[in-house]
């Protein structure tokens, strides 16, 4: 379970979306959703992501925060022992939006469909 303590903590500062991309930069990879944004590649890579905030809205009990997430992939070659393709990365975007308990700061992700 994600929970985005500090985020909440500062909702209604200036600090907010600064707090919020630290946070969600924090947070474990295998954790979101990032396998399934891959557009480029096969597997997620080992680089660690990075986070931008692109609005944050609250509504009712709940604040919600899309964040655009560049992190990479990897084209893997066929891995055959004579297999001369080097481990080739790409790099990757999508687009989450978190949703954040006022009460408890639990935290729901979700991937979001975008075009470019």
């Amino acid at each position: 379970m994600i929970k985005l303590t500090k985020t909440i903590q500062a909702q209604n500062s200036d600090s907010c979306k600064k707090v919020a991309k630290e946070e969600i930069q924090s947070i474990e990879p295998d954790l979101l959703p990032l396998q399934q944004g891959l557009s480029l590649s096969s597997y997620v890579g080992k680089m660690p992501f990075s986070a931008v905030i692109l609005n944050i809205k609250e509504e009712n009990n709940t604040l919600n925060i899309k964040t655009g997430i560049f992190y990479t992939g990897i084209i893997a070659g066929c891995s055959c022992s004579d297999d001369p393709s080097p481990t080739d990365e790409q790099n990757e975007y999508c687009e989450l939006l978190f949703r954040i308990n006022k009460d408890s700061a639990e935290t729901e992700v979700k991937l979001l469909d975008f075009t470019l």
